[in-house]
């Protein structure tokens, strides 16, 4: 399938837990509360960008296998399913545009892009913008500003020290792995997750 790609970073994810269903019957996954390293279970926890108490996880960035290959979260708004059909799931994304054509993404989907329009993938990226929910200024205790520009985030890579620290490896990897593709065209198509994806975030599709 064809799509396009949304670059931003995920600023919160909904309560999850590790075992159990959601409200639409979808799997769960750990969640964190606003320290960014778990200890949220609860199903019904309101999320941060609501004032609630659930949090984006920290380690749930995309990091590079080889230069080729790289793993990830996103969420996600996919043609002919559900919430229930997608949340957990991983999919392989194959760009076709951009510097980036030819180089692979698997992101496991952690939060639904209700925002979103068809057969897009809003991956959780550092320092690629806030979006429409702005979770980070009030997990990090930081300026709206000091993320880049609402939509498009940080311009270059010298801007991913000013984001705090535990975030700042996965904002590198926009500018290097990523090189910093502006919405590359993509193919995409459902796999099995890699263990090194459901071992961050303890869901797993049955």
């Amino acid at each position: 399938m064809n799509s396009k790609l949304l670059l931003s970073i995920a600023a919160i994810i909904g309560a999850a837990v590790a075992a159990g269903t959601g409200p639409h019957g979808a799997p769960l996954c750990n969640g964190c509360t606003i320290t960014g390293t778990g200890g949220d279970n609860n199903a019904n926890a309101k999320s941060g960008c609501d004032g609630g108490e659930a949090f984006m996880c920290t380690d749930q960035q995309p990091w590079a296998v080889s230069d080729t290959l790289s793993y990830g979260f996103a969420a996600a708004s996919i043609s002919g399913g559900s919430e229930a059909s997608w949340c957990c799931a991983c999919y392989k994304l194959t760009f076709t545009s951009t510097s980036i054509a030819g180089k692979q993404m698997i992101v496991q989907v952690t939060n639904t892009g209700g925002d979103l329009g068809e057969n897009h993938f809003d991956l959780q990226m550092p320092g690629g913008g806030l979006g429409i929910f702005d979770g980070c200024s009030t997990q990090f205790n930081t300026n709206a500003a000091s993320w880049g520009e609402r939509y498009g985030g940080l311009r270059s890579a010298d801007g991913c020290a000013n984001l705090p620290a535990s975030l700042q490896k996965g904002c590198q990897w926009r500018f290097d792995w990523f090189e910093n593709a502006d919405n590359p065209a993509m193919e995409f198509e459902e796999v099995e997750c890699p263990a090194e994806l459901t071992a961050k975030t303890g869901c797993k599709r049955l």
